[in-house]
């Protein structure tokens, strides 16, 4: 069985029926996958299931050979908004997960330190979230959901907010971060150049299906140069029609 095993599950919201129709999904250890769609689509909910935050109705979800029917601790999840406590420095926000499950060591001052280095914020460990810019906020986030070193990491759409800039930096930062601690990914997103350049799989979902899957054959590491390449505008353009002609 897969790393992430998503058979043949559905979802609804009291009258609002089928937000989750019959999905079957599969992710290797240690792949990253994209899930594209327009608002309302699902893939908001469905990410929800798969990380244990909603019950399927129908079907039934296995990461690494165990039925997800909570949240857990090996799981990370990075939201549209950071989330940070305001009454917290960005090292004291990353190291939150442990602090609220145990003692905290200096071994873990000294992984979240590092961690934050790792995305660009050593000179700012001790700034307070209004201190940070939207971008330094989003690497807080990403730092804090690594820090336990999760066996698999869902992200909703974490970087939508930003320019188009840091958005790229955040991306090559995240990638970086995520094969060192070979993380399994399953991001959500509705920009279809961040999926293709990220992603080993994409998935389309309309109305509460998936519609459309494929492979992603880039180089890797990704680099500034592969966003601009044939390869990566055929995928694009190939996505982008079939977005076009979904309805949701």
């Amino acid at each position: 069985m897969s790393f992430l095993h998503i058979q043949d599950v559905c979802f609804s919201y009291g009258n609002l029926r089928n937000i989750i129709d019959h999905v079957t999904w599969q992710i290797e250890k240690g792949e990253f996958h994209c899930l594209l769609g327009k608002s309302g689509c699902g893939k908001t909910t469905l990410i929800k299931l798969a990380a244990g935050l909603l019950r399927a109705e129908e079907g039934q979800i296995v990461i690494n050979q165990k039925k997800v029917t909570k949240p857990s601790n090996d799981y990370g999840f990075v939201f549209q908004s950071p989330t940070l406590l305001e009454w917290k420095t960005a090292l004291e926000n990353v190291l939150l997960p442990i602090t609220l499950k145990r003692k905290m060591r200096n071994q873990d001052q000294e992984e979240a330190t590092s961690l934050l280095a790792q995305v660009g914020l050593s000179d700012y460990i001790h700034h307070y979230p209004s201190e940070l810019s939207g971008g330094q906020q989003s690497r807080v986030a990403i730092a804090r959901a690594l820090i336990q070193k999760p066996s698999i990491l869902f992200l909703d759409e974490p970087f939508a907010a930003l320019d188009a800039i840091t958005r790229e930096e955040l991306q090559h930062d995240l990638l970086q971060l995520c094969k060192e601690q070979q993380t399994t990914v399953l991001f959500i997103t509705h920009d279809i150049t961040e999926a293709v350049f990220l992603a080993d799989r994409i998935a389309v979902m309309d109305k509460g299906r998936i519609i459309f899957e494929t492979k992603i054959n880039l180089e890797k590491p990704r680099l500034e140069h592969t966003r601009y390449s044939e390869k990566f505008n055929t995928y694009s353009r190939r996505i982008r029609e079939v977005m076009g002609s979904t309805g949701s």
